[in-house]
């Protein structure tokens, strides 16, 4: 995808997918994971597992490092949560973990239909309790506040891109 490539992180709720959109609004690449790469399985194996599980939503690591390696963009984004983010996450230049206060999460955990990840009370209890651990996010990524409206949370994302030094173009 890019020569710079980017992981956008963060307990459901936080504005992954909005993040997404905007990249791609702005003209950038920028890829769906939880919609494009993701499936159910064991994170430590990549065998495919039955049912749907927040602890099975892991992402195809081969295709992935597929992506990675083409670098026709500048820069790319990879958008999404993924329980084996452990096995690629050293292909990125960076990451970015989006996060947002109790309040502002569980406001856009109301706003999801119950057929939406996130939408059913066990699920809800579920990110609630991971927001709180951040168990299951990378450790070292750069905090985003992401409470702001999409396109500031998208100009934080570039703001930092630019000062850490990474080339950056459109």
């Amino acid at each position: 995808m890019g020569i710079r490539n980017y992981l956008i992180e963060g307990v459901s709720g936080t504005g992954k997918t909005s993040v997404c959109k905007e990249l791609q609004r702005r003209g950038y690449q920028a890829i769906n994971g939880d919609r494009e790469l993701a499936y159910q399985g064991d994170p430590e194996t990549g065998a495919r597992t039955d049912g749907v599980t927040h602890e099975h939503h892991i992402w195809h690591v081969d295709k992935v490092k597929a992506l990675v390696a083409n670098q026709d963009e500048a820069v790319a984004f990879f958008c999404g949560g993924s329980r084996n983010f452990s096995k690629f996450i050293d292909l990125f230049d960076g990451v970015f973990v989006l996060e947002v206060d109790l309040d502002t999460l569980n406001r856009r955990l109301d706003e999801r239909p119950e057929n939406e990840w996130g939408g059913k009370k066990s699920e809800r209890e579920l990110i609630v309790r991971l927001h709180q651990t951040k168990e299951d996010i990378p450790k070292n990524g750069i905090i985003i506040d992401a409470t702001a409206p999409i396109e500031h949370v998208v100009d934080e994302i570039i703001r930092q891109i630019e000062v850490t030094g990474s080339y950056l173009q459109q």
